[in-house]
């Protein structure tokens, strides 16, 4: 009975523990909404994630401007669209360790710009205590995540199929408390000052013909025709979302859903003459909520800042500034800068480059990590550019230390000095110095407190040493033994770490971090000092900007690292020549460009083009480089580039150098059967560049590294089909052989004596021994039981016994080839199967079977070298000059035309407006539909298929260059502006 009551106890605990448990879980205090549920990974956008049918936006009429104010929140769900929060159980936890954060005091702009959108009375007010204000909003089908904004006239059917509600959080951005601010004495100015003098750039037209502006102007209108076409759709599918997807009338919001079409093309607008259109957009703008991304929980910074800031700020400027009367493009270029400051509130100031903007995450102190260079340079245009317009130094001191850090890894020295790998550690902390100290710490350490053991040690009785021995004095630990994070205890009880080896920085305080709640998710996170004495887990061995990642380093002027060096020669103009190491940097680029990626393709016709090259090296490029001599869409920018600088800093070798870069992706694209470049290609470097004629061998060769191995395997092919030739003959010898021997009768048996027919049988043993045939085996024809492999495969013969072996026993090979007779039927009576018998004589020493054939193994024969390439070139379509052709999309990139029009607007030659003219022809040809224009997939087809994506950098930068190649030169003078990376034109200081 006792153990049937125990159970029973037992089972009563254990139902009382899950009704506890289970009301636990249910408890609502256990939600974890204003946590888990604003700092989820983001989802990268995808091109193609739209649902299935989308219903079409009503096109507002042509007369009447569109009515951007949003409608009530009840009719905008996807507005208040967020994920559904994970259970956190950790929420109790952090909850008791909340601090609130005291209200901070904002500081006042110069000149009263609103940080926040006049017209947003439904957003949340931030909670101190963290808690977000939870709001109702319609349930989103999961297939609608990406469309968060609903176009004006969008029918309210859209989310007619789902009428359930749920409970989301819209969380927005506010200005948190800064944990590394920079002291208001150190940071650093904006120069100010009268310009220097500066070489004329743009080259001094002369009057045109009438002839000559009529062909210009009718190429013009073309042109402009494709922008009317592109904007018309955007604004009729994709208002206030970033992209149109032109193919199929829907849009897509890969950059926070802030409209980046919209923002992007302002300044095209009015470069072009639309100035309804402009003036429609430039309303809408202020409808932008920054603080707040339905579609992303990371800004990239990279992209916002060239295309929302940098759209913002130049349409100011092109529409009149101050005078034009759009304050509200400057308004919302600082709010927008005012969230990104938040990038900056690093230990050494290095912007964390995807930033998440949500409160819980934002306000928690960070570092940045591994950063591309493209991503780390490309800010300095126009944020000084913001801060020239608001009179705020702390935009240019963001980007100024950028550029100091990047002048002091130049000035150290990289593996290919002047130019940077193409990823750097922005950490500001050295990690392998730290651990090579810690580690002697810790020796030090283990050694002292091994000392002041062996001092104490007592000797055993009787031992007296063999001469006098010096005994160490014992040596009490010292204080730099501690680790890194090793804490000493003082004896009022404090708890302190010394390190006196840390050097920081004149120009950083210490950075002000009080208690802050626990990291959402992270439990284990060591939370901030609370005393000025204890040692913060940011304080680190400081170091520069330094390679970043392991192995080999690659260097290039191709994606990921283009617009820096395109920035140096941009921000010198941008600063009015008052900072001159932006000169020194680009010259010291230029000449690295020159020795280690500079090359000359070999193209049929000879003709004399330029490419850059990408280089890869573990340490030592003298010997252990790699080139490859690759060809792409995004370095075809060099050409301006090196044109720019050579009339900013008086250097004409380069512009040179510029003609033969651009006229290089000009070749690019007139080889292509679409005539389009790839994206990405490598092509056949010459041995010099002085002269490099076609050699098609060469080319050849290039496109089958493996000839000499394929010709070897065409060899060995011919040497086997020999052979099997050979081996066929034998077979055929052997069957007519064996023929012959059935045809003919048996010979006639030999009377012999029976030796043992004499011999006197003892008593015990039998009278008589069994006869013994024996068969004369005539030895077999030479060669014949020989093949390539010395075992032939096809034909089994039967080898009598030699004379000295006891036949009642059978030789050795008689006994291991028995199971392999049994198989073949070679043992079997002759009776059963009609062949000769075990014991018969055969004539010739064939078996009297059919020769056993094994089923024949394919053979084909390979493919030659000149059989291969031939293939190849029917096939890929791959042009002569080609290697291979590692991207074939086009998404309608403009860097190509970008440098045709800095040649044409520098060397004012008319032959790049009609090289610009064949590249637009093949450019629409291939790209134009319905609504706009779309990236294809193909450039080898003469008839490319779209892939329903229109970048917003087709309307601010692609059609915007091949405009101003048409438009009168004073249209956006060299002289007068700077473009930024994305084709934003910035006044330059008078």
């Amino acid at each position: 009975m006792m153990p049937r009551r125990r159970s029973r106890y037992v089972l009563l605990v254990a139902f009382v523990m899950a009704f506890m448990l289970y009301q636990v879980f249910k408890n609502p205090e256990w939600d974890a909404t204003s946590y888990t549920g604003s700092i989820k990974p983001n989802e990268p956008a995808k091109g193609k994630t739209e649902p299935a049918k989308q219903p079409p936006v009503n096109e507002p009429p042509a007369n009447k401007p569109l009515n951007n104010n949003p409608p009530p929140d009840s009719e905008h769900p996807h507005d208040q669209e967020e994920d559904e929060p994970e259970q956190n159980p950790m929420r109790q936890t952090a909850k008791q360790t909340v601090v609130k954060i005291p209200q901070l005091k904002t500081e006042t702009p110069k000149k009263g710009i609103p940080t926040k959108s006049a017209n947003t009375p439904t957003m949340p007010v931030y909670n101190p205590d963290n808690e977000p204000e939870v709001t109702k909003a319609a349930k989103i089908p999961v297939e609608d995540e990406f469309h968060a904004k609903k176009p004006p006239g969008r029918p309210n059917a859209d989310n007619a199929e789902s009428s359930a509600s749920t409970t989301t959080s819209q969380i927005h951005w506010h200005k948190v408390k800064e944990h590394f601010p920079v002291p208001t004495d150190k940071i650093i100015p904006l120069p100010t000052g009268k310009p220097k003098d500066i070489p004329r750039i743009q080259y001094k037209f002369e009057p045109e013909t009438t002839a000559v502006k009529e062909k210009r102007e009718r190429r013009l209108a073309q042109i402009k025709a494709e922008m009317v076409r592109s904007w018309g759709g955007y604004r009729k599918y994709a208002w206030m979302h970033d992209e149109l997807s032109p193919v199929s009338a829907r849009y897509r919001d890969p950059f926070c859903g802030w409209a980046a079409t919209l923002v992007d093309g302002l300044d095209t607008l009015w470069i072009m003459g639309m100035k309804e259109e402009f003036d429609e957009a430039a309303k809408a703008v202020k409808d932008i909520d920054f603080t707040f991304s339905p579609t992303r929980r990371d800004i990239p910074v990279f992209e916002t800042i060239i295309r929302y800031l940098g759209g913002l700020l130049a349409a100011y400027d092109v529409s009149g500034g101050k005078k034009g009367g759009y304050d509200v493009l400057l308004d919302k270029a600082v709010e927008l800068a005012e969230i990104l400051m938040g990038v900056f509130d690093t230990p050494n100031r290095m912007p964390i480059l995807y930033y998440n903007w949500q409160p819980q995450y934002a306000s928690q102190p960070h570092r940045a990590g591994n950063v591309g260079v493209a991503e780390l340079g490309s800010m300095t245009m126009e944020f000084t550019r913001l801060a020239q317009l608001t009179g705020e130094s702390k935009y240019y001191d963001a980007i100024a230390r950028i550029t100091d850090a990047f002048e002091d890894l130049q000035n150290r020295g990289t593996t290919l000095n002047g130019i940077f790998p193409e990823q750097l550690d922005a950490s500001g902390c050295n990690r392998t110095a730290e651990a090579i100290r810690y580690q002697e710490e810790q020796a030090a350490a283990a050694a002292a407190s091994a000392a002041a053991v062996a001092a104490h040690m007592k000797e055993p009785e009787g031992h007296k040493p063999a001469v006098d021995e010096k005994r160490d004095e014992p040596v009490a630990p010292r204080e730099t033994g501690l680790s890194k994070r090793a804490v000493r205890v003082t004896e009022d009880g404090e708890s302190v770490v010394k390190n006196a080896n840390v050097d920081k920085e004149e120009a950083f305080p210490k950075p002000i971090v009080n208690e802050q709640p626990l990291y959402p998710g992270n439990s284990g996170r060591r939370p901030s000092p609370t005393s000025p004495e204890e040692k913060s887990e940011w304080e680190c061995i400081p170091q520069g900007l330094a390679p970043g990642g392991w192995g080999y380093e690659q260097y290039s002027m191709g994606g990921s690292q283009d617009s820096t060096y395109e920035y140096f020669p941009k921000e010198y103009l941008m600063l009015g020549g008052l900072e001159p190491k932006y000169k020194t940097m680009h010259e010291k680029t230029v000449a690295a460009v020159k020795k280690w990626l500079l090359y000359r393709p070999m193209v049929p016709k000879e003709r004399d083009i330029l490419f850059s090259a990408k280089v890869s090296t573990a340490g030592d490029p003298e010997y252990d480089a790699r080139v490859e001599y690759e060809v792409t869409h995004l370095t075809c920018f060099i050409g301006g580039m090196f044109g720019l600088g050579s009339k900013i800093f008086d250097r004409p070798e380069d512009l040179e150098i510029a003609k033969k870069l651009t006229d290089g992706c000009v070749w690019a694209y007139e080889s292509m059967p679409s005539g389009i470049m790839p994206e990405g290609a490598s092509v056949v470097p010459c041995a010099s560049l002085e002269s490099c004629p076609w050699n098609e061998t060469l080319w050849w060769e290039h496109l089958d590294p493996s000839a000499a191995w394929r010709d070897a395997q065409v060899k060995e092919w011919e040497e086997r089909q020999k052979e099997k030739k050979n081996e066929e003959l034998r077979r055929a010898a052997a069957v007519d052989r064996l023929s012959v021997d059935k045809a003919m009768p048996p010979p006639a048996e030999e009377k012999k004596v029976d030796p043992l027919a004499d011999v006197k049988v003892p008593k015990d043993q039998p009278k008589k021994v069994n006869d013994v045939k024996k068969t004369e085996w005539p030895a077999p024809e030479p060669g014949l039981n020989k093949s390539p492999s010395n075992v032939d495969e096809h034909l089994l013969k039967k080898r009598a016994p030699p004379a000295s072996e006891d036949p009642r026993k059978g030789t050795s090979e008689e006994k291991a080839s028995n199971s392999l007779k049994d198989k073949l039927n070679i043992n079997s009576d002759a009776s059963d199967s009609g062949t000769v018998s075990n014991d018969a004589p055969v004539s010739g020493g064939i078996v009297g079977t059919i020769p056993v054939y094994e089923e024949e193994i394919p053979d084909p024969k390979p493919k030659s070298h000149k059989e291969y390439v031939k293939i190849m070139l029917d096939e890929e379509k791959i042009p002569p000059g080609f290697v291979n052709i590692n991207s074939r999309r086009y998404i309608l990139r403009p860097e190509a035309i970008e440098s045709v029009w800095y040649m044409y607007r520098i060397t004012g030659d008319p032959i790049w407006q009609e090289k610009g003219w064949n590249m637009w022809q093949a450019i629409i040809k291939a790209t134009r539909t319905e609504h706009g224009a779309s990236a294809v997939d193909n450039i080898l087809s003469s008839s490319p298929e779209p892939v329903d994506e229109m970048e917003s950098f087709w309307v601010a930068e692609t059609l915007k260059y091949f405009y101003l190649l048409y438009s009168e030169p004073d249209l956006i003078s060299l002289d007068d502006y700077v473009l930024n990376t994305e084709a934003h034109p910035f006044k330059r200081p008078v």
